[in-house]
């Protein structure tokens, strides 16, 4: 994606950059508390931070696009990125070939600007990039209480394979230290 492009005089879609970072701090915050279904919080300044550096780190990685969705004279309205990971495997290959695929992550956009095909033209962009770089799967994760990131990924083909389960740490801690007693 070497320069913007219009969509239908409405909106454009660009590559991120640094002047964009604290528009995508607020962003992921928002989507953080989206998926947490929370009321609206202002960012501890340490996270902050740790947001605005893997921002910055993920716009110099080659490997990585950021993409931001633009309203002229209004601002940005939506983000997405998508990483190419090698997978490289455990067991022997039958050819040097190295399998890619393309995480898609962290895709948002502002509640007032849905419905115009803003996350379609953006999904376009971050799909090329995945392909571009050699992806053959595209991967993306969302959290099961995102009823609508749920509902939009399985009409776009996109299926379960796994569970990803978290704890805290001190939880476990504390159930190993109970089956021990």
């Amino acid at each position: 994606m070497a320069k913007p492009k219009q969509h239908d005089s409405d909106f454009l879609l660009r590559k991120a950059d640094d002047a964009d970072i604290p528009t995508l701090v607020e962003f992921l915050s928002k989507l953080a508390l989206h998926v947490a279904g929370a009321q609206t919080q202002r960012l501890k300044t340490k996270e902050r931070q740790r947001l605005v550096e893997a921002l910055a780190s993920a716009l110099a990685d080659t490997d990585k696009l950021i993409i931001v969705a633009e309203v002229p004279d209004y601002g940005l309205v939506g983000m997405g990125d998508v990483a190419v990971w090698r997978n490289e495997g455990i067991w022997e290959q039958a050819s040097a070939e190295v399998d890619k695929s393309g995480f898609i992550d962290d895709v948002w956009v502002e509640p007032e600007f849905r419905k115009r095909g803003i996350f379609t033209a953006m999904l376009w962009e971050l799909v090329a990039f995945a392909e571009h770089h050699g992806a053959q799967e595209l991967v993306l994760e969302y959290s099961l209480a995102n009823k609508e990131a749920k509902a939009t990924w399985n009409t776009l083909g996109f299926k379960p394979t796994g569970v990803r389960a978290v704890a805290f740490t001190g939880n476990v801690k504390k159930i190993l230290t109970d089956r021990s007693s």
